[in-house]
């Protein structure tokens, strides 16, 4: 994206890209359907992004859900919006996008170099192979830190040398302790149930793994699971009281398990659930609302979708420049936000390219003014 704003605002434009191909990251997020963007208002976007909403306004502002759903239609690219809202290519494919998109860069005259990893920079001019290659303006995209085989591995931390914040795992499974009881659901999907870690709450699918949780329903509530603990309603669609009701009513002889069958309907998996995290409660109705997970961490860094931490805004003017660095932009994964998935996290990559790409040719069409 910085590339095309720069390319168009008539600068010669050379990327470096680390890896035989470019776009991998970009190419994996297709594999699930490519999940563009969302359909919804500005508030909605600015929602997704927590404590960095307010850096990212302009950005977004300038190039919102509508503004990426219109220059992907402008690739040749036929959009569809499923049934939560969720904007994708009606190929579900990520590479019929990133075809069209290489051919408009090459039109537009951007010079692709592969295999040409940055190891530093020469003032502005970016270093690579020990070789100081002179531009009037550089920006960098070099990724968070998760799927490192990718192309994104954090290590561009070492030799920038600008104020960031710790990488963190983000839309990434949970470790669960799980009993020998449970290892026979391993790979089942947990439907119809409701998340919650503080006062965030989820109605998404999760996978029972080996390992714990992973899905969707447990990646929303990444951010919030770093400081509360995980609960799982069972039956997010009955109220508390009315499920109350249904328990004093039980006949005396009837067990809770033949209860959670019968009267509620659970499946096998969401009984097995109930035992598992409910063992020993006397309130049983309300445990079923909210079973108590017990989580010992996030999943490797590696395994995550994205990453939280990065490059932090302080050391950053409204432009993307880094204060350190007159004439180095920066853009993507790299910076300091977090995000859900659901189209916010490709959303903001592109916004980020965009505004940081118009930004730089505009400072390097001053730098070439005569004073």
């Amino acid at each position: 994206m910085a590339a095309e704003a720069m390319a168009r605002a008539g600068l010669a434009v050379t990327v470096f890209e680390a890896k035989p191909s470019p776009a991998r990251k970009f190419l994996m997020a297709g594999k699930s359907g490519l999940n563009l963007t969302f359909e919804g208002d500005f508030d909605k976007l600015l929602s997704g992004y927590g404590p960095a909403a307010e850096r990212l306004r302009p950005a977004l502002h300038a190039f919102d859900n509508e503004a990426l759903c219109s220059w992907a239609e402008g690739l040749g690219q036929e959009l569809f919006v499923g049934s939560t809202g969720r904007v994708f290519p009606r190929t579900m494919k990520a590479s019929p996008l990133l075809r069209a998109w290489l051919a408009r860069l090459a039109e537009l005259g951007v010079t692709l170099r592969p295999r040409a990893r940055i190891s530093g920079l020469d003032g502005h001019n970016p270093v690579l192979d020990n070789i100081v290659h002179d531009a009037d303006v550089t920006v960098l995209a070099c990724g968070g830190a998760s799927w490192a085989r990718l192309g994104s591995d954090g290590a561009w931390v070492e030799w920038l040398g600008a104020p960031c914040a710790d990488f963190q795992p983000s839309n990434v499974g949970v470790t669960v302790p799980w009993t020998p009881h449970m290892a026979p659901y391993f790979g089942a999907a947990i439907k119809a149930v409701s998340w919650s870690a503080g006062s965030t709450v989820s109605r998404g699918e999760a996978v029972l793994t080996e390992a714990g949780l992973e899905g969707g329903g447990i990646y929303a509530l990444t951010p919030a699971l770093r400081t509360a603990p995980l609960h799982l309603d069972l039956v997010p669609d009955l109220e508390a009281a009315t499920l109350g009701a249904r328990w004093a009513a039980k006949p005396k002889k009837t067990t809770r398990a033949a209860w959670l069958r019968k009267s509620l309907g659970l499946s096998p998996l969401k009984r097995a659930l109930a035992q598992e995290f409910g063992r020993g409660a006397a309130d049983w109705p309300t445990v079923l609302k909210a079973l108590p997970v017990p989580t010992t961490g996030f999943a490797p860094m590696d395994k995550a979708i994205s990453t939280a931490g990065g490059l932090t805004f302080a050391g950053l003017d409204d432009s993307l420049m880094l204060h350190a660095r007159p004439g180095v932009f920066c853009a993507g994964e790299m910076l300091d936000w977090d995000a859900p998935t659901g189209g916010w996290l490709l959303t903001a990559c592109f916004a980020t390219g965009a505004w940081a790409g118009r930004h730089a040719a505009l400072w390097a069409e001053a730098q070439g003014q005569d004073p």
